[in-house]
């Protein structure tokens, strides 16, 4: 089964490179489990402006990089969104990159990997409530750096981090076997 960890945010210099870099480091090898790691940035996704709703399209999209986006979503079992937080909320470029669209996010566990002044806990229940509609089955678990304690200097998370790591994987991948049957 693959896990797809979106890395969601484009602005240079980001800090989500950083927190990507430490995740595969700290995944490692998980048995019957591939994480794929798949940055946004390599999209150029436009801001959405379709005719019509994404959710009725059957994954037939009229932009080709739309298409790529949609392939690249469609082939996992189950996501990592790595969030920051911005403005209380979510990163603009994950949400249209979400919002584009509909039948690749149905019914897929989630689980959240944050970052932000604290831990991007707003971010994260923020993106709890969008994927509700998706009925995607979010993990309770989820990472939240933060930016006074763990981003001071470059990114040096706490200790405890990769134990909690390794319980959102673990809780990730037992929905998605689950749900796979």
């Amino acid at each position: 089964m693959k896990v797809g960890v979106i890395i969601g945010s484009i602005r240079k210099g980001r800090t989500a490179e950083k927190v990507a870099t430490w995740l595969r480091e700290n995944i490692g090898e998980r048995e019957g489990f591939e994480y794929e790691f798949i940055d946004l940035a390599d999209f150029e996704l436009p801001l959405y402006d379709g005719a019509g709703l994404p959710m009725l399209m059957n994954k037939q999209y009229d932009n080709d990089e739309v298409t790529r986006w949609s392939q690249a979503v469609d082939s996992c079992d189950g996501f990592i969104f790595i969030t920051p937080e911005y403005n209380h909320s979510v990163p603009a470029a994950l949400k249209n990159a979400v919002d584009t669209l509909g039948p690749e996010w149905v019914g897929k566990p989630i689980a959240f990997v944050g970052y932000g002044s604290l831990g991007a806990v707003r971010a994260i229940e923020h993106w709890r409530q969008i994927a509700s509609n998706f009925h995607m089955h979010d993990v309770r678990e989820q990472l939240g750096f933060i930016q006074a304690m763990e981003m001071r200097d470059g990114f040096n998370p706490m200790p405890h981090r990769a134990t909690e790591l390794a319980a959102l994987c673990d809780r990730l991948e037992e929905y998605a076997g689950k749900l796979r049957g």
